[in-house]
């Protein structure tokens, strides 16, 4: 029952963070569940559902702008990289991929908490930077399936883009909406369901909503640069955490 309860916590701190800002449950429930006693492959794929439920909760909710030529681009690179993201996670040794968690998430953070560079001109709509939809959306198919880290890659893309915030918004959660039933599909045919996902996503459904309710609401009255910055340095701490953890053997 604490196992439980504490799984639930972490899936509840996730939703409530992709839930406020548009992006980041993963970066968040991930770490705090390979904390637990809790296998990977049941972290990922609970972790793949309460973000693809965040997701469609959120996009039913209110009528978002969206880039949809870059969102096709986004979806067509992240049914390439599904594979290579489930291949990662059932043929990679668990304290390499571990490790690898812990780095990436490091890296994320770092990325961050470095100072804005200065404003350039916007890019054309619909023109300049959409190739690199492309492999974006590789990188974020292969991350989701893996980690369910598919917003990282767009995140960086969307910035590159220079979406104003309801276009940075609408585009990540119709994307997450687009790769989350692709990634759980493959991750439901791939064997990394557990006999334990079902109960426990079950348990967390009702904090997935509360969660969702409550993001929205804090989304439109809390300083999201200051609550930003406490989160990519949670999410450091985390990283380099999960790195000692499989150093030190605890």
């Amino acid at each position: 029952m604490l196992v439980a309860g504490l799984v639930v916590a972490a899936v509840f701190v996730g939703a409530l963070t992709r839930a406020t800002f548009g992006f980041g449950e993963a970066v968040v429930a991930m770490p705090l569940l390979a904390l637990l006693p809790v296998s990977l492959h049941t972290a990922a794929s609970l972790v793949g559902l309460a973000g693809l439920t965040v997701a469609v909760l959120s996009t039913a909710s209110r009528s978002r702008q969206v880039d949809a030529a870059a969102l096709v681009r986004l979806s067509v690179g992240t049914v390439v990289g599904i594979p290579l993201g489930l291949a990662l996670l059932l043929y990679v040794p668990v304290g390499l991929t571990t490790v690898a968690l812990g780095v990436f998430l490091a890296l994320y953070a770092l990325y961050g908490l470095l100072p804005a560079p200065a404003p350039a001109p916007a890019p054309a709509p619909g023109q300049a930077g959409l190739g690199w939809a492309y492999p974006a959306g590789v990188l974020a198919g292969a991350l989701g399936s893996a980690y369910n880290f598919n917003g990282v890659p767009v995140v960086v893309y969307g910035t590159l883009r220079r979406w104003g915030p309801a276009r940075f918004r609408g585009t990540l959660q119709a994307h997450f909406v687009v790769s989350g039933v692709f990634v759980v599909a493959a991750q439901a045919l791939g064997g990394v369901w557990t006999p334990a996902l079902p109960r426990l996503f079950g348990a967390s459904l009702p904090a997935i909503a509360a969660a969702t309710w409550l993001g929205h609401r804090l989304h439109r009255r809390i300083p999201a640069e200051r609550f930003t910055r406490f989160v990519y340095m949670l999410v450091l701490v985390l990283g380099l955490l999960l790195i000692a953890r499989v150093a030190t053997g605890f």
